[in-house]
């Protein structure tokens, strides 16, 4: 047995028990004594059944006792984002609307997870219907501070050590920033990589699956046991998928090739993190180009803005018309401004997508990746908002796998995020430019 086993990272967790030396039942019973020491401040959980996890976790000691096969997450406790399907257990979106909501389909990826062996702890919270109003979750670091959105609980939980892996989803920037704000690494792969199937749609073209972990390798890990292609979501791509745990493990054959961009919104950054990315830019220096790009670059966040917003008004017209009083003065006018955007201008804004889909797959030609902000800065105070999202804006909308490395401290002590963004499909490079990334800034902080 080991003591606190909730302080463990998943691939710790996964070699402690391969050589006997943890239980999934301690494992887990670990994790739920610190989930009830601290999630009634936190409040990252909208639903956690300790009996059915704790059974999860003895059948898969019973399974590994027998020598039977293990899975690549056997026994570890991963928590789900309120909008993701899971049988026996309710799915209510972040909203009243759907309090106590049960199915008996279960989402993909949950079956990937079952099939990985992981105990699945409970659900986390999110914002309402996964979008702007903020529920009731706080950052473990600063309860006093938003954890961010909309995968606020993922991020919160994982930060507060419940758990030591958790999923969440990105439209805009739903599991980048709030890795940032509560400490955390973040990946959300390239568009695709994971199936949507059983999970809330609030944008058919945007929507994206992404891991909130411990450390590089925790992220690629969970990703590699619930990516495949899936017929029954348009986005999945029939191809092998890139092999993220390698990745994340390999040295470069050579020294990357970065790029920043100078965004004409940068000045939206606040002095901390941008005292703090300059740090890490001057550690880079020449391997670094600093790009002016094109303002129609910076035009692409209207872009997203109106895909997200005209297709979460047709997705989820029913919810809208039946339980208008039930939605939140936050998105209300959202929801009225998305229906007045004609198909006309929505069938633009996907060209629009489609031209800047084009251009990063040339511009990735002569560069590993982009270095940029995960957030504007630490986390905004709670009931301030979740946090602005623009620095995940461009690469959601392109679909490109970005991962958030925690590697600045801000002003007042709380967390902040560095972000690299890397080449559709190559994700596997991008964790491996992460790895070296995180060994130059170590080199020179020795």
């Amino acid at each position: 047995m080991i003591k606190d086993s909730y302080k463990l990272s998943a691939t710790e967790a996964l070699a402690a028990s391969a050589s006997g030396r943890l239980s999934s039942v301690e494992l887990v019973t670990s994790c739920l004594a610190r989930i009830q020491q601290t999630d009634g401040d936190i409040k990252a959980w909208a639903f956690l059944d300790p009996d059915a996890a704790l059974a999860q976790a003895a059948e898969c000691d019973r399974i590994r006792k027998a020598g039977m096969a293990t899975g690549a997450l056997h026994g570890i406790p991963v928590g789900l984002k309120d909008i993701i399907d899971t049988a026996k257990m309710p799915t209510q979106r972040g909203t009243p609307i759907f309090a106590g909501r049960k199915t008996d389909h279960v989402a993909r990826l949950v079956e990937h997870l079952r099939e990985a062996g992981a105990v699945i702890m409970g659900k986390t919270v999110t914002t309402e219907l996964a979008f702007v109003h903020a529920n009731e979750t706080r950052n473990p670091h600063n309860n006093a501070h938003s954890p961010g959105g909309s995968s606020s609980g993922s991020a919160a939980a994982v930060a507060a050590q419940h758990v030591p892996l958790a999923i969440g989803t990105q439209t805009n920037g739903s599991v980048i920033r709030p890795a940032s704000f509560c400490g955390t690494f973040g990946f959300k792969p390239t568009r695709g990589v994971i199936s949507r199937t059983g999970l809330l749609q609030t944008s058919v073209s945007l929507d994206q699956v992404g891991c909130f972990g411990r450390t590089l390798a925790d992220v690629a890990l969970l990703t590699d046991a619930i990516g495949s292609y899936d017929q029954h979501d348009p986005t999945s791509f029939a191809r092998p998928r890139p092999n993220m745990s390698a990745g994340a493990a390999a040295d470069v054959p050579v020294t990357p090739d970065l790029a920043w961009f100078n965004l004409p919104f940068n000045d939206r950054l606040s002095d901390d993190a941008r005292e703090g990315l300059e740090a890490v830019l001057d550690i880079l220096g020449p391997q670094v180009t600093r790009m002016d790009p094109a303002d129609t670059l910076s035009n692409l966040v209207a872009v997203q803005a109106r895909i997200h917003e005209y297709e979460i008004a047709q997705h989820q017209a029913e919810v809208f018309d039946q339980h208008w009083d039930q939605i939140s003065e936050t998105l209300k006018p959202i929801i009225s401004r998305a229906r007045q955007i004609t198909k006309a201008e929505y069938e633009d804004a996907l060209e629009v997508k489609a031209s800047a889909e084009a251009f990063f797959a040339d511009f990735f030609i002569e560069f590993d990746a982009i270095v940029a902000p995960s957030a504007a800065g630490e986390a905004p105070r709670f009931g301030e908002g979740t946090g602005d999202p623009i620095f995940c804006t461009l690469w959601t909308l392109a679909g490109l796998p970005c991962v958030s490395l925690p590697l600045l401290v801000g002003e007042t002590g709380l967390p902040i995020g560095v972000q690299l963004i890397g080449p559709i499909e190559k994700d596997d490079r991008l964790l491996r430019t992460a790895r070296w990334l995180q060994s130059q800034l170590a080199q020179a902080a020795d």
